[in-house]
């Protein structure tokens, strides 16, 4: 008697790994949007055609921010940017990156959240890791924000290159991290529309830590080489 003859069904096909979703009509929302980082990925993500709104502690610096890129940028506090987002980038420096978590605990509730914050120190010998105690930024906020749909995304990103408006695209993958392969979708189709990205799921929040700290890698390569580098994944 074979398989099916016994009443199972068959198993089904394995998804396509680049079978990703409609990312468009989706808000972002960039906490730390008028830092380097959060305003760069604020400007390609508006660029591709997302809207976005620009979030701060100050409501006046975010819309001055949101002003001077145009694009349809909108600047609002921190608190506004995550009540209208449907997915929330979290760009803060990574001194203020618990407290900002732990006062918008409630507008991020049930909000899709990606963090992208590199816990880093620097000495007279460059940058390095710091290990924070939950064992990454990441976990981090997955552990302030337990209502919220936690990723990591869009660490080895150069401020530099986003910013240019000169640069057409950003050649570099995205090493995307999550527990759910829903979210870790939704975030790789979002780093793919902006052009010369590619968003390349790297496993769960626990493996985190050690995509954070290789910026601190690429920040060497960067003095050593005076360069702007990204990552490419081979064979995939």
């Amino acid at each position: 008697m074979t398989t099916n003859d016994s009443g199972s069904a068959p198993k089904p096909p394995a998804k396509d790994p680049w079978d990703l979703p409609d990312v468009s009509g989706l808000t972002v929302g960039v906490l730390g949007g008028t830092g380097p980082q959060g305003r760069g990925l604020a400007y390609r993500l508006a660029r591709a055609g997302q809207k976005v709104i620009i979030g701060s502690r100050a409501a006046d610096r975010a819309r001055t921010a949101a002003d001077e890129l145009g694009l349809g940028v909108e600047g609002a506090d921190n608190a506004e940017c995550a009540r209208r987002s449907d997915v929330v980038i979290v760009a803060v420096p990574w001194d203020g990156h618990a407290k900002t978590l732990e006062s918008l605990r409630d507008e991020l509730a049930g909000k899709l959240v990606i963090d992208c914050v590199n816990p880093l120190g620097f000495d007279k010998q460059g940058a390095y890791a710091l290990k924070p105690e939950e064992g990454s930024a990441a976990e981090q906020a997955a552990a302030l924000l337990p209502e919220s749909r936690v990723t990591a995304a869009f660490h080895h990103l150069s401020a530099v290159l986003l910013q240019d408006e000169a640069i057409e695209e950003i050649d570099t993958d995205v090493l995307v991290l999550g527990e759910a392969r829903a979210d870790t979708d939704l975030v790789q189709a979002l780093a793919g529309r902006i052009p010369g990205m590619r968003g390349i799921f790297a496993g769960r929040l626990r493996n985190a830590h050690q995509v954070e700290s290789l910026v601190a890698n690429l920040i060497s390569v960067n003095r050593r080489y005076k360069a702007h580098a990204g990552l490419r994944t081979t064979d995939v």
